[in-house]
């Protein structure tokens, strides 16, 4: 907008006000009202006209396009998976040639009927498409004109308001005449310019209906008979296809069809493990970082791999060996073992005599590690004996927050077992992933059948679980009651 229309708008918005609120005299015209309402209604069905036609010569070309697509989808996952071109022996028939050839025909007819239809949809759009975008254009001339006489006619009321006061004013100075006077003439302009295009629009817009009318019916019949002409040929083509993989026969039911191609492919898909997956389950299967096996990626410290040679026995000269191999990673930032179990401990003679392996010492034949186990009684031992492999309640792990209660480290596995009177049953109080071949791996909360188990319930136990035997700490489960 211009900055003498912005003007414009500011004189003529007190006059906008009241005629929005029916203050004043107005000036109205029962003619033009009547044909303002039938051009809004000729203005919103035109516009509807052109974007519906539009639509429809859109729809058609992008109905064929996915057509086409659909069948190349299809062909793809009837296509087979297996097998490679290098290698004639690894091609399985796994794939199903009927519905690949189907979908190939298809395509064919799909594209000659894009070829076909071509012609008819370029019709529409040059006898419909265009013709209504021509007379959505006049329609905005008119409108222009439409606002402009409403401009007109605020202009009008507004004067005919000033003039009326200055009249209706008693005693008037020589000012008020002079004023009186161009107010007189401003209605005078105002009331010519006005009544131009009022009468422009009162003795045109009849005649862009009686033309609308003529306009329309043409279009309208051009519209149905290109609909029927590209209905007609698609019913053609669609009906007279020889695909043998198609059953066309008028007495099928589509759905009975349907139903007897699927047959029991429901069932069958559901039987399929991966179709219960579990994610939230799966979450609970991973290993603990915590206990990541030796030599993993991301371990560290100091371990020893089971196929490699065990190390030394342990001593009590010389720099201590480190224990608990298995179990031993960087995440645990405040435990070490070389200072948990070093000379300087209470293990050491008062004459630095050096002590062969006890045998609790000694290397399990199960999982080929050195683990350290601690003897029942020794002269050495300190004073009170927590769970084996457990941190006292005061320490920490640094950098970990502790959220609720780890779950305590399992003990050495000892070469012999007893067997548990009876079958018994144990509830799983922690999560454990098996660390070598051979353990039971479960999450808290299973119930765990014992095959055999230790008296001491820090000990290594052998129980099943879902058909699969193995060993576990005892110290991970409690007997069910």
């Amino acid at each position: 907008m211009s900055w003498k229309g912005i003007q414009k708008s500011v004189v003529r918005a007190p006059q906008s006000l009241r005629q929005k609120f029916n203050i004043g005299e107005q000036t109205k015209d029962a003619v033009f009202i009547d044909a303002e309402r039938r051009f809004k209604e000729l203005e919103v069905e035109t516009k509807k006209l052109h974007d519906e036609s539009g639509k429809y010569f859109a729809s058609i070309n992008s109905m064929l396009t996915h057509q086409i697509e659909f069948s190349k989808a299809i062909e793809e996952i009837y296509n087979p998976i297996s097998g490679r071109a290098s290698d004639p022996n690894a091609a399985i028939p796994e794939g199903n040639p009927e519905g690949i050839k189907a979908c190939e025909m298809y395509r064919e007819i799909v594209s000659d009927l894009q070829t076909t239809l071509q012609p008819e949809l370029e019709m529409l759009d040059t006898r419909i498409v265009k013709p209504a975008d021509e007379l959505l254009e006049i329609v905005r001339h008119i409108r222009k004109l439409v606002v402009k006489r409403a401009h007109k006619q605020l202009d009008l009321d507004r004067h005919v308001n000033s003039l009326k006061k200055l009249q209706e004013k008693k005693e008037k100075t020589l000012k008020d005449e002079k004023t009186l006077y161009k107010v007189e003439n401003d209605v005078e302009v105002a009331t010519q310019e006005y009544n131009y295009y009022n009468d422009l629009l009162k003795d045109d817009l009849p005649k862009l209906f009686q033309l609308e009318t003529e306009f329309i019916r043409p279009l309208f019949q051009s519209f149905y008979y290109m609909q029927l002409n590209i209905f007609y040929t698609l019913y053609d083509r669609m009906n007279g296809n020889n695909i043998a993989y198609f059953n066309m026969s008028s007495d099928v039911d589509i759905e009975t069809a349907f139903n007897a191609k699927r047959g029991n492919i429901q069932e069958l898909a559901e039987q399929i493990p991966i179709t219960r997956f579990n994610l939230q389950r799966s979450k609970k299967k991973l290993p603990d970082p915590r206990f990541r096996k030796p030599g993993a990626a991301g371990s560290t410290g100091s371990v020893h791999s089971p196929d490699g040679p065990a190390p030394p026995p342990y001593t009590t000269t010389g720099s201590p060996q480190p224990g608990y191999d298995g179990y031993h990673t960087s995440e645990y930032d405040g435990y070490s073992p070389n200072a948990a179990y070093s000379p300087s401990t209470g293990y050491a003679s008062p004459g630095g005599t050096s002590y062969s392996p006890q045998p609790g010492y000694q290397q399990p034949a199960a999982t080929g590690q050195q683990v350290y186990q601690p003897p029942a009684s020794t002269g050495y031992s300190q004073a009170g004996s927590l769970p084996a492999y457990q941190q006292p309640a005061d320490q920490q792990y640094a950098g970990y927050p502790v959220e609720k209660k780890a779950a305590p480290l399992p003990p050495s596995k000892p070469s012999g077992l007893a067997t548990a009177p009876g079958i018994e049953y144990c509830i799983a109080q922690f999560d454990y992933v098996a660390q070598a071949e051979g353990d039971l791996s479960f999450s808290a909360g299973d119930r765990i059948e014992i095959v055999q188990r230790t008296a001491d319930p820090n000990g290594w136990w052998t129980g099943r679980l879902n058909g699969y035997q193995g060993v576990f700490p005892g110290n991970y489960v409690a007997l069910e009651s």
